[in-house]
């Protein structure tokens, strides 16, 4: 194979006019051509990408170096953070006689740096809190996070219209418990007259989902204060883009939990950003680590969200990037989407495995340089195939690429660090502060306990009445049984017998 002109279609091929990110140098029969760069236009993406490969070939180190490479590029960044292993972006790499053995062979010098970073959090650990309201997701997301029947889906909404009505905040999950049980008991009469009959057992339905959902941790998500999206566009005093990573390490196992979150943060981005038409360069670009624990775990909801998030938000200026071991893990649908794809080395172990490696080549453009299918077996570790977009949307020349090191450290953070970066943070201030006001709950709970209050005072009330009414009758019953009850005296006197005797010695007296 003639090495010119390869390097020459290369060069051609990742030439821009506008900014781009420097990935690494290509690569041909195994060989690194120094200064054959492979690059992507930073105009492109937006247009979402993958990154995937075996475990242990370099899809995290790949995913730190895009990271770095954006934020340089005053791009923020969010990453879903799975595993638990991107904190260290916030520190310089130490540097090790591989990198630079690697970087030398690239034709890159490398500079070891430190990234502004932001720990974020959905649960109680240390970081950033990021919280939603019940009101904020409305009744249709709800709806979809609990997976619920149409008939149910109805109530939500009545749920939602009855507290718009009555201007009762929905802010928590105890919120939304206390007005479905109230609407099937102390407020049964009231619902029925002003939105209709609701079914005791759709609101027990629900109240169940609702109970699994928090036992997933929904109760620490649902809640005040809100977190503002706008707040991942933060750039740092520098220039450079914050990288804002969201540790998910402690919640693999509660897709419920990450499904609500995923769904409220592509919805709320979705609703808030402007458009941004053909803009050159992207507001925000989030990264999803371990992406088929998603398409695996995620209800159908998430999925059919997720495909309409991708197909639509690119014109905010949002790129979407999965971080997955297979291609194959990644619906088509949404893989169809994606104009970056960086592939590390799969491994054929099975049929099965062959196949899926079969697939994978053929999602990749042709080229008369490689044999993708094989080439995709004998990757090493930090080695890529790469096609990109460029600037007018066409796909660039496959290239196996030897992928560039990440100037920051390849490792976590340790506790004394991530405590000294929390510290210095303005977010975790504005997050962190436990606020609950009141709301459905409590309004609900003083509703009630008034209404028992005027219901114990009416009965007392209709309990004296009766007294009095038993009282004026037991008087009134007395007064006419004394009426008729003679004196002894006066009935001996006023008798038949006595009459005529009296009469009669008044006769004889008068003769």
């Amino acid at each position: 194979m003639n090495t010119d002109t390869f390097f020459e279609d290369i060069k051609n091929g990742n030439t821009f006019k506008g900014d781009y990110l420097t990935l690494g140098s290509a690569m041909l029969d195994g060989k690194t051509i120094k200064n054959a760069y492979v690059n992507v236009p930073l105009k492109t993406m937006n247009r979402h990408g993958l990154i995937a490969g075996a475990t242990g070939t370099g899809k995290t180190k790949t995913l730190q170096v895009l990271a770095e490479n954006l934020s340089e590029k005053g791009i923020p960044v969010l990453l879903m953070d799975i595993k638990g292993d991107l904190s260290g972006l916030a520190q310089p790499s130490p540097g090790h006689p591989k990198i630079d053995e690697r970087h030398e062979s690239i034709g890159l010098p490398f500079t070891p740096k430190s990234f502004p970073v932001e720990v974020m959090t959905l649960s109680a650990q240390n970081g950033v809190r990021l919280r939603a309201t019940v009101s904020e997701f409305g009744p249709v997301l709800i709806s979809r996070i609990l997976d619920v029947t149409e008939t149910q889906a109805g109530i939500i909404s009545v749920i939602f219209k009855y507290c718009d009505d009555h201007k009762l905040p929905l802010l928590d999950l105890k919120d939304f418990k206390k007005i479905l049980q109230y609407a099937t008991s102390e407020g049964k009469k009231e619902f029925e007259d002003s939105y209709g009959r609701i079914s005791t057992s759709s609101t027990g339905a629900i109240l169940r989902k609702l109970v699994e959902l928090e036992q997933q941790g929904g109760d620490l998500f649902f809640g005040e204060k809100s977190f503002e999206t706008s707040d991942l566009l933060r750039v740092a005093d520098d220039g450079r883009g914050y990288i804002n990573i969201i540790r998910l390490t402690d919640i693999q196992d509660k897709p419920k939990l990450f499904s609500t979150f995923m769904l409220s943060l592509l919805a709320e981005i979705y609703s808030t950003f402007p458009e941004q038409g053909d803009s050159g360069r992207p507001e925000l670009i989030m990264f999803i680590d371990e992406a088929h624990l998603i398409f695996n775990e995620a209800s159908k909801a998430l999925l059919n969200q997720i495909e309409s998030i991708v197909k639509l938000i690119r014109s905010k200026g949002v790129g979407l990037y999965f971080v997955t071991q297979n291609p194959t893990d990644v619906p088509e649908a949404v893989l169809s989407q994606l104009g970056l794809k960086v592939q590390h080395a799969l491994r054929a172990f099975t049929a099965k495995d062959r196949k899926a490696i079969k697939l994978t080549a053929e999602n990749y453009p042709d080229t008369k340089y490689y044999d993708t299918a094989e080439v995709l077996t004998s990757l090493g570790i930090g080695e890529a195939l790469v096609s990109a977009l460029d600037e007018k949307g066409r796909p660039t020349p496959l290239a196996a690429t030897m992928m560039r090191a990440p100037m920051s450290r390849m490792d976590i953070l340790t506790d004394a660090e991530l405590k000294r970066l929390l510290s210095n943070s303005k977010m975790v201030d504005k997050y962190n502060e436990e606020i609950d006001r009141d709301s459905a709950y409590e309004m609900l709970n003083k509703k009630i306990e008034l209404a028992e209050a005027e219901e114990a005072k009416e009965k007392a009330r209709k309990e004296k009445e009766e007294l009095k009414k038993a009282e004026s009758k037991s008087r009134s019953t007395t007064s006419r049984r004394r009426s008729r009850r003679q004196n002894p005296v006066v009935k001996v006197l006023s008798s038949p017998t006595v009459i005529r005797s009296v009469l009669g010695i008044l006769t004889k007296m008068l003769k």
